[in-house]
């Protein structure tokens, strides 16, 4: 079970009702329950500890956007990073050195809260100058009790208007991630006997796509009931708590 965690866990990291049980559940019958999200903003340690907050254990089955991003970067380049601790942590983990401003290797943007003109301004002149351009994802949004928020995309939306420049984007659904994924799994893994769970279709869906697996498309965040699912997902329920039904009687 690859299992999404903004709108399908937790809202803000307000838990949704059910879903620590629902992920209980899936254990107790066996299944292994992997979480993929493209919150690069939080620490590896930080998402298990949120995950640990509400009932759920989480320790070595968290992979992040900010990891995938990481994985473009090798050993030794230098960085500029207009993105969260989450991705500083992973791009030292790999290796490279983070710098305030170019010349550099690479540029990552990701989600960061305090993100202004500065950070734009650094950021697309040092696309300008020669680096690499990393986005940890395009989310435009990510869902909280109070409605949509501005996601990471919004930020590389910003950065690609001024630097004129396209980016190697990392997160779901691209291969990035799926490749990080993969990795964690394990040789034994088998899209066949995998279900990918989100709410949203363009992302997660179309994640699921790219690993070949099901889908199963809840309504306890970006998509709510009433909307069009966006695509055409293997289930469409309303919850983990509904999933879990499901797979597990």
């Amino acid at each position: 079970m690859l299992c999404d965690l903004d709108g399908v866990v937790w809202l803000a990291h307000r838990p949704i009702e059910g879903a620590a049980a629902a992920v209980a559940k899936l254990r107790g019958a066996g299944i292994r329950v992997l979480f993929v999200t493209n919150n690069s903003a939080s620490t590896v340690a930080q998402h298990e500890g949120a995950l640990a907050a509400v009932g759920i254990s989480a320790a070595g089955d968290v992979v992040s956007a900010a990891g995938a991003a990481a994985s473009l970067v090798d050993a030794g380049e230098t960085v500029v990073l207009c993105a969260d601790r989450g991705v500083a942590e992973a791009v030292e983990a790999r290796g490279a050195t983070i710098v305030a401003a170019g010349p550099a290797d690479v540029v990552i943007v990701g989600m960061l809260q305090t993100f202004d003109y500065r950070d734009l301004d650094r950021a697309q002149a040092a696309i300008r100058g020669g680096a690499r351009f990393i986005a940890t994802n395009d989310d435009a949004t990510y869902p909280t009790p109070h409605g949509p928020r501005p996601g990471a995309g919004s930020l590389v939306a910003a950065v690609q208007t001024a630097s004129g420049a396209t980016p190697a984007i990392a997160g779901k659904p691209h291969r990035s991630m799926a490749r990080l994924v993969r990795e964690r799994c394990g040789p034994g893994f088998r899209p066949a006997g995998a279900l990918m769970v989100g709410d949203r279709y363009s992302t997660d869906g179309r994640f699921a796509e790219v690993l070949g697996v099901r889908f199963a498309l809840v309504r306890s965040g970006v998509t709510v009931p009433g909307d069009p699912p966006g695509g055409e997902p293997t289930w469409d329920l309303a919850d983990l708590a509904a999933v879990a039904r499901m797979v597990c009687g």
